[in-house]
């Protein structure tokens, strides 16, 4: 969304290598909500996203949260975040092991469960 970003081109190559669903969780989109606080554009950008269904967003129930506890205590010494610990919840259930983020240095820690570790991209 911010073409000012180091890592933008990196991304935007990323994404259109992509032939799969972009899925992501709703504690991502309220991080990026958050993150693009100053810019009105950048935020419709993202809701738009969501609402042409560019980018799923992955159903959560409370049957989810305990695992949600177990990563989070897992990785305390990390410590892992919220969205973090869903987005890898949700990659675990659906047996996804791709992850696009600029937070490699925490996903390159993180293991999905039984598909170990995770593709980073970009």
């Amino acid at each position: 969304m911010d073409a000012g970003e180091p890592s933008h081109e990196d991304c935007v190559k990323a994404v259109q290598g992509i032939t799969g669903s972009l899925v992501t969780v709703w504690p991502v989109l309220t991080e990026v909500m958050h993150l693009l606080g100053d810019s009105a554009r950048g935020q419709e950008a993202i809701l738009e996203m969501i609402e042409m269904k560019a980018v799923e967003l992955a159903a959560l129930g409370a049957e989810d949260v305990p695992r949600i506890r177990d990563l989070m205590r897992k990785y305390r010494d990390h410590p892992m975040d919220l969205a973090d610990a869903v987005l890898v919840r949700v990659a675990e259930r659906e047996r996804i092991s791709r992850i696009l983020t600029l937070d490699r240095r925490d996903f390159s820690v993180y293991r999905v469960g039984r598909l170990g570790r995770f593709i980073v991209l970009p």
